[in-house]
């Protein structure tokens, strides 16, 4: 724990703000030392709300979000751009630190995954009405407001608890800015679909195997989690889904005109093994494959 704490002992004697919590700081971007710092290995999770309309279009604003502030999330494995910390330290704006610790040893560790959307791009950042960053703004100021209190046995855990508030605000602020680009991402929805249709048509799933939800996002040029969230707040299925029943109606297909084997089309179709393709098909189907081509 020594080493990470270092780190953000650093960020704040960068930012020349004081270490009130072994575990959080909240450093007023406004208010802080205007120096520009390393390029750092983020070993904390890193919440950054900019409140001034500069530099948004580094976070991928388009003419259809809000502009009244940017929420940009960054998790420990995420190394700064060091093209970007311009836009990140010379702004009016919060820079909310959580080491790892206070995650893993609180409330919020068991609630962390589905809070997908800390591993989105700082490009895929959640853009801000007035209403939504005023209430963001409240999260941060409870948790800084705990940080003035001595440190005691409830310290951790009330400002897991903000923290949490602050995560699920932005979970559903997440929801609401897909329903606002909604045009823009059923033009993704498309996309994908002519993208799986050519990768079975193709000869990859010989030579690249089963799809994965990454493949699929790269060519869209969206992270996993974005994209994936994206997916299912739009169709009410996962991307996992979406693959798994291209391959059933492939195997569907494949059953009823041919004569080849179960193992032929699994191989055709990218399994490794043939026994996961006659899995999933009777988890989805409800018979085996074979069953299915006799009954059928």
């Amino acid at each position: 724990m020594g080493s990470e704490m270092c780190i953000r002992d650093r960020y704040n004697n960068y930012m020349g703000c004081r270490t009130l919590h072994p575990l959080v700081s909240v450093i007023n971007l406004s208010e802080a030392t205007p120096v520009q710092p390393p390029c750092l290995n983020m070993a904390c999770y890193v919440i950054c709300l900019k409140e001034d309309s500069e530099h948004l279009a580094c976070y991928g604003r388009k003419s259809y979000d809000y502009q009244d502030g940017v929420l940009a999330c960054f998790t420990p494995a995420h190394f700064m751009n060091p093209e970007k910390r311009n836009c990140i330290y010379r702004s009016k704006g919060y820079l909310l630190i959580l080491h790892a610790d206070l995650v893993q040893c609180t409330s919020l560790g068991a609630n962390l995954p589905k809070y997908t959307f800390l591993s989105y791009r700082s490009d895929e950042a959640l853009h801000l009405s007035l209403r939504e960053k005023t209430l963001i703004l409240e999260c941060i100021h409870h948790i800084d407001r705990e940080l003035q209190h001595c440190v005691d046995k409830f310290s951790s855990e009330l400002i897991a608890k903000y923290v949490g508030l602050l995560l699920d605000y932005c979970a559903r602020f997440y929801e609401r800015q897909f329903e606002t680009r909604n045009k823009v991402n059923n033009d993704i929805i498309v996309r994908f679909e002519h993208l799986l249709n050519e990768y079975f048509e193709g000869d990859a799933p010989q030579h690249l195997g089963l799809p994965s939800v990454k493949y699929f996002a790269d060519k869209v040029f969206l992270s996993p989690n974005y994209f994936g969230d994206m997916i299912r707040k739009q169709t009410g299925k996962t991307v996992s889904e979406y693959i798994q029943d291209k391959m059933i109606e492939l195997a569907k297909e494949q059953l009823l005109s041919s004569d080849k084997t179960t193992s032929q089309i699994a191989y055709e179709i990218g399994f490794q093994y043939p026994q996961h393709l006659s899995r999933m098909f009777k988890r989805i189907v409800g018979m085996t494959p074979n069953k299915f081509r006799t009954q059928t």
